[in-house]
This record gives C-alpha cells, structure tokens and sequence, in this order.
C-alpha cells in the first residue's frame, strides 16, 4: 500500500478513538453525575457497539443521517461516536428550536434515525406533522414509547456488543458530522464535517489548550454546535483520550463542585458562563486548583471581566472566535492577557484571519486588506483548510455566496493593529447608522459595561426622523439604584466613545437575549425595540 492509501483510509477520527480504546481501556472515558454512571475507553465502545450494531440491523448504510435532538448526555456521546464507526453521519441539531425549524432540518438532511430526549417529543411529533420526509425510526431517551417510538432500551435490547462487521472502507473524506448554523438572519445552513476535519480540530484544541489523555475536561454549553461538540466536547477529548464529565444543564455552583470531585483541569463555556461561576466562586470559595484553564467563545472578553476571572478562576483564560464552518480561527492565551483582551485574538497555527476593506458594490478581494492600524473597520475573512468542509450541504446558493477564493467571509466587522491581533465590532447587518456616521454596537457596549453597576448590556437602534437611527441600550443592572441619566453621563465623560455614540434610549431589563453559542442576539433586540418604542417602553435621556 502506499502512502495515499494508507493516510486516506487510516488517518480518520474513529481509528483515533479506536487506539484509545486499545491503549486507555482501562482508563475512563465519561462521567455523568447525573446519575453517576461512568465508563472507561473499553465500556464507552461497548456501548457504542450496542449502538452500532442496532443500526446496522435496522438497516443503516454509509453515509445515512443520524439526527440527534438531545442536550449533553451519555446518550448523545454513543451516537456521535457510532456515527464515526458506522460510515454514517451525525446531524445534532439545537434542542432549543421550534417544530417549524426542526421539520426545516428533518427536510433537508433525511435522517434515517432520529433520537431525542423526552423532554423534546411533543417538538418532535410536531416537527414530522409538518415536515415532508419521515425518519425511518425514531427513538426516544428516558421517556414512553407509542406506535411510532421506541425506547433507546428497547432499540438497543437485541443488539450485540461485539464490533459491528461492514464492507465499506473508511476515508478521511467521508462526512461524519453535519452541524446547522444557527440561522439567527436567516434559514439555517448544513456544515458537512468530513472525517478530516473532525481530526485536525482535534489537533487544534490539543495544540491550543493544549490537551492530553491526562485531561478531564467539561463543556458547559451545548454539544450541538460547533465549540460544544469540538472545544473538549466528545470530538477532541475521545481523540486525546481525555475524560469527558457531562454537564446536561448548566449550573454554576454544580460546575464548580464537579471541578472539585472529579479533578476537572478544563472548562468550557461562554462570558456569561464565567460570569457566574465568579460571582459563586467568591461566595462559596470552592477548590477548584485542579483548573489548567478555562477556555470562553461566544464573544470577546473585556478587560475588566478578563482581570477578575484570572484572579477569581484561574489565571490561565483562553478565548477563541471562529464559526461553525470554520471552528476556531483566532485564539487569547494566557500569555496575551489581559494585554490584548477585548480582541479576539491572532489567527490559529493553521489559520489565516485577515480584515479586507468593504464596498457598497462588491467583496474585496482577499488581499485588499483593511490598515493593521486598529481604526480601519473591515470584513473579517477566515481561510481555514484543516476545520472548513468550505460547502454547505445541499445548498449550493449560499456556497456560492460565502466561500471565496478560499476564504469564507463572515459579515463580522473589525480591525486589527500590527500584530494582526483582531477586535470584532459588530455585524455589517447590526451596523447604525446615525447622521451619517457608522457606529458599532460591541464598542458602546463595552463603554457601557464597565460602569461598575451595569450587569450586561446589548446595544441596537430605533429610528428618528432626524438622524435616522438612534443608539438604543438593554441594560441588565448589577445595582438597583442605577438610573438611565448616571449611563449618560457617564458616556459624556468617557474617552473611549464619542458623543455622538452615546445611547439616547434606554431600557432596563432582567436577562439579554443570546443564542445556543453565547453569542447576543443583536436580531432579536432590534426587533423587540421598535416594539418597545411603539409602546412607550424605552426611557429617553
């Protein structure tokens, strides 16, 4: 055999966690302290044969679609590792959608199988009301069976543990996962993973972090998307032969527990995340020395938040920005912090992040770059070989219109200084436009949050006759006592924004709206705003 040969057909995510599974058998692979099952690297492939071989009789073939609707469980670990092994694909997708959008997802990838917690059945039944195509089996996790569901238990009853025996040969190009974006402007779009690309993101967190088999790692945030799924989710961390400890649902003093029981050197979750698990941090004072890091996405980290968490968590912060096409593309290490914090990084070891100019009437080309100077706004543009399938499934419209030449181009919006280190200012679609002058939501946000009794805030517009939109503030108080008029002042003195930046509306409320990845929903605010002013909601200052 020759190289080709053997590279192709050898160097696939499942061999990788197949030499775990003959090195670290003994060793543990999973926790769930929900119910405080745990599995080493043999009993995880067990189950995964189980699995495995309950698909292969119910009929499965290479590259069918196994879709999940599940939160972070044992269950979910199985299937994505099954998928690998089957020649199939493993199709996640959010638990937080409607039926309408889950009968989109169910149209356009045809699952032959769909598993979904039972707290998701009447979504689920819903979704195939409306959808056209129908999975071949549907089978529910800890929930009751009708005419057309079966208990995961009862799917797996007859099934062996011994390793599943196919003809089909393995490639590092196969699809072996399929992630939605998450379709906050606009339907969502299929990122077909190839076996590949799963291993080389892989290699990214274990470079990055970096990550070990001697690792335990947590994922706050949901396995569905990209950075539950590859940020020391399932992906890397059974490719490294790390111990996952499932977290079904986020809860902040849980998680710092768990770090204290089970020894956690890594975690995962969004700024808001971290947030929390400071403000407990500082009240119950767990042991937590075992951290080796905690890695946040999502968005960048102001500087001030960044302080308290090196002083509160650990030291050792990590921020990545990437998107679901493309994982990660820039990285914060420790090393950076807090020095470049409030920027999202420099491109990845594999990665090439560059900012290109922006036209009313076309794209830039990729080497018509903004100036590193960090005040030319541009289009942040990612060429990422190893992470990126650079398709969409079924979708060759929106391929055509985001790839190019190589990159994707992401419609964010930044600058980046002379060590090309980035800072993100907003979306070309979030963008206000008031007078004439071009004003980005993130950095009057970042103004706003560093007004010590200011939570959180997420910053849109509204129209007015005269200057054709106004900045418009949701503010979440960390103290009662603040009122609309001190902000404004405060704004009025500040050197980092100009006055014609400062927010004229404002509305004080109890959470902001974010999506599954952490990420504030400028859409979704914008929306509720001009409800809000019809209504006579928002406080003029």
């Amino acid at each position: 055999m020759d190289f080709k040969t053997i590279f192709e057909s050898r160097y696939t995510w499942i061999e990788g966690f197949m030499r775990n599974v003959r090195r670290y058998g003994g060793k543990l692979a999973m926790i769930n302290p929900d119910d405080g099952r745990q599995w080493t690297y043999a009993e995880l492939n067990k189950e995964v044969n189980h699995l495995g071989n309950a698909l292969l009789a119910d009929g499965m073939q290479k590259g069918d679609v196994l879709m999940l609707l599940l939160s972070n469980c044992p269950e979910f670990a199985f299937a994505y590792v099954a998928a690998h092994k089957m020649h199939g694909v493993c199709c996640p997708v959010s638990f937080r959608l409607s039926a309408g959008e889950l009968a989109f997802n169910i149209d356009d990838s045809k699952p032959m199988t769909l598993i979904f917690n039972d707290t998701f059945q009447d979504t689920v039944l819903e979704a195939l009301s409306l959808s056209c195509y129908q999975p071949k089996r549907l089978v529910v996790v800890g929930g009751k069976t009708n005419g057309k569901i079966i208990s995961y238990e009862d799917y797996l009853k007859e099934s062996s543990e011994a390793e599943p025996h196919f003809d089909y040969d393995y490639n590092i190009y196969d699809e072996t996962t399929r992630l939605y974006t998450s379709g906050t402007t606009g339907r969502p779009k299929g990122v077909p993973l190839t076996s590949i690309n799963e291993v080389l993101s892989a290699h990214d967190v274990m470079i990055h972090f970096p990550m070990s088999y001697k690792d335990v790692t947590m994922n706050t945030t949901p396995w569905f998307h990209r950075g539950g799924l590859h940020c020391a989710g399932p992906g890397p961390a059974f490719y490294a032969g790390a111990t996952i400890v499932v977290m079904s649902k986020f809860d902040s003093e849980a998680a710092l527990r768990y770090v204290d029981k089970y020894k956690i050197t890594f975690l995962i979750g969004v700024p808001t995340v971290l947030e929390e698990l400071a403000d407990n941090q500082e009240r119950k004072g767990y042991d937590i020395s075992t951290l080796r890091g905690i890695v946040t996405m999502g968005s960048p980290l102001e500087r001030s938040a960044c302080i308290r968490y090196q002083k509160v968590l650990t030291p050792n912060i990590f921020n990545g920005y990437g998107t679901t096409e493309t994982f990660w593309n820039t990285f914060l290490r420790p090393f950076d912090l807090p020095e470049n914090a409030g920027t999202a990084g420099a491109s990845c070891v594999d990665d090439d992040v560059r900012v290109v100019k922006i036209y009313e009437d076309r794209r830039a080309e990729p080497d018509d770059l903004a100036a590193c100077d960090g005040q030319e706004v541009g289009e942040v543009i990612i060429s990422s070989p190893a992470k990126s399938p650079y398709l969409y499934a079924n979708n060759e419209v929106e391929t055509e219109k985001k790839y190019y030449q190589g990159y994707i181009y992401t419609n964010d919006l930044a600058t980046w200084d002379e060590n090309q280190f980035i800072t993100i200012v907003g979306r070309k679609d979030d963008m206000i436009i008031s007078s004439g002058e071009n004003i980005y939501p993130t950095e009057v946000e970042a103004v706003l949050n560093n007004h010590p009794k200011v939570r959180d805030c997420i910053v849109t517009s509204v129209p007015d006759k005269v200057r054709g939109q106004v900045v418009t503030a949701y503010v979440v108080r960390a103290d009662d006592s603040l009122i609309p008029e001190e902000l404004d002042e405060y704004c009025k003195e500040s050197p980092y924004i100009a006055n014609f930046k400062r927010p004229r509306f404002y509305r004080f409320v109890a959470q902001l709206p974010f999506n599954a990845t952490g990420k504030k929903l400028h859409v979704k605010i914008k929306e509720d705003a001009l409800i809000d002013l019809k209504n006579g909601l928002l406080y003029r200052v």
